[in-house]
């Protein structure tokens, strides 16, 4: 990518690079522009430039999330997915780079959902050594919880563990974007984070983490 002057947040041209070669790694469907991965890779440079220069002047602005209904693993009904453009994936693969490092070494050693190094085997590796020392277990679900989390708290424990404020800014915009239905029509969000954003995961984790904290007690 090429250089420029200095802009108002300070975001390496590597880690926007980075980021992309993460979303492509992991693939994905087109969001609302209809430009699959394959086809933003054909104008590489360009594309990734564009993503910096608008992620560190403040300029960017998210497409709608594109809706997706897809059946529930277990149960009646289907989940309601909201798939980001590759630029606007891309664009929260660099929040994430940023931010995953400060939240990580404070979250619980027994969590294990959507996190670096980490995986359900993982997770249930430690249930099967701990069946052998209790003789209960906890089962919990969170009905919706990535429709119905609150804006306010999440943007609250993001401030809480990272200074950057483009990073508030954008996780905002992130938060409050649309979502395009299969008819075309616009539905506004006041609540929630899109299931299918790159970013949601480790929104979902900071916020249960700051949840647990304060009903422990402790102050955060």
């Amino acid at each position: 990518m090429s250089q420029a002057g200095s802009k108002p947040y300070d975001i390496s041209k590597q880690v926007v690079a980075a980021a992309f070669e993460k979303v492509a790694k992991n693939k994905g469907a087109p969001g609302v522009d209809g430009v699959t991965v394959e086809q933003f890779a054909q104008d590489y440079q360009n594309n990734l430039y564009k993503v910096w220069n608008r992620m560190s002047s403040g300029s960017y602005f998210p497409s709608p999330v594109r809706m997706v209904e897809i059946p529930k693993d277990h149960g009646v009904g289907t989940r309601v997915l909201g798939v980001p453009t590759v630029a606007d994936r891309t664009a929260q693969a660099v929040a994430v780079a940023y931010l995953e490092p400060r939240v990580e070494p404070v979250f619980h050693p027994d969590s294990y959902g959507f996190r670096p190094g980490r995986s359900q085997h993982d997770a249930i590796e430690t249930c099967r050594a701990r069946c052998f020392r209790y003789d209960w277990v906890l089962d919990l679900d969170i009905e919706k919880f990535f429709d119905n989390v609150d804006h306010d708290l999440v943007l609250k424990a993001v401030a809480h563990h990272t200074d950057e404020k483009w990073i508030l800014l954008y996780v905002q915009r992130w938060m409050k974007v649309p979502m395009r239905g299969r008819d075309g029509s616009m539905i506004v969000r006041d609540r929630g984070t899109p299931q299918g954003a790159v970013i949601s995961p480790l929104l979902a984790n900071l916020f249960l983490h700051v949840c647990h904290e304060c009903d422990e007690g402790i102050e955060v």
